[in-house]
């Protein structure tokens, strides 16, 4: 596997990407969705004490417990800021809190899921094409509109209308315009606005958006190995 361009520091953040090998699709179902969400909130963790593939089968009471005891005793690998999950890849924002946190993340969140994935609709091999994308934020223009790049996927994408972001559960972008408490920090985002339509403005304003798509793409992606 090819050495990363990017070095991954703690403190930075960084937006994340990574597709299905062969562009193909990685999720198939409501149910693939909801156990990546579930992997996600699991493995942003740094001491799980046992895989997920054990802790979905735990009773729901000592599921529970253990849940708990990681929100409390452990700490995190990535701060999550934003991240949307699409057909045949995913986007993330994430600020690195440990050494190797965003790989150790990334790792365990993609094996998990593989393994998931291979068992439930009778595949072998792998899902994911090589090393994920990552891509250093370095100031606050580029993470503001990194975090609206990736919340505007689902319509820049052809895959709803801009009328149905909202409404798209596959991200977090209504967790920011709700101020929902999921696993999303949307403060940081959010901070540079006075309140949630603003920051709602700032993503759906298509024609200012159209105007700086290719600064944004030159400034998010390089090319997946």
């Amino acid at each position: 596997m090819p050495l990363r361009k990017t070095i991954l520091a703690t403190n930075e953040i960084y937006h994340i990407y990574n597709r299905g090998v062969e562009k193909r699709p990685i999720f198939l179902s409501k149910r693939d969705y909801a156990r990546f969400f579930d992997t996600i909130n699991y493995y942003r963790f740094a001491n799980c004490p046992i895989k997920f593939s054990y802790f979905k089968k735990l009773a729901l009471k000592e599921r529970e417990n253990t849940f708990q005891k990681l929100e409390k005793e452990s700490k995190r690998l990535v701060d999550i800021l934003a991240f949307c999950l699409m057909p045949n890849h995913f986007h993330f924002l994430l600020k690195q809190l440990t050494d190797k946190g965003i790989s150790t993340f990334i790792a365990k969140m993609t094996n998990g899921f593989s393994h998931y994935f291979n068992i439930r609709h009778d595949r072998s091999g792998h899902l994911f094409q090589g090393n994920f994308g990552a891509v250093r934020i370095e100031d606050d223009e580029q993470f503001m509109h990194v975090s609206r790049y990736i919340h505007l996927n689902p319509v820049t994408s052809y895959l709803i209308e801009i009328e149905n972001l909202v409404s798209y559960k596959y991200s977090s972008y209504s967790e920011y315009i709700s101020r929902s408490s999921g696993f999303t920090n949307v403060k940081e985002a959010l901070s540079y606005f006075n309140e949630p339509n603003k920051y709602k403005e700032f993503v759906e304003d298509q024609a200012d958006y159209a105007k700086k798509l290719p600064d944004i793409q030159r400034l998010t992606l390089e090319e997946l190995e």
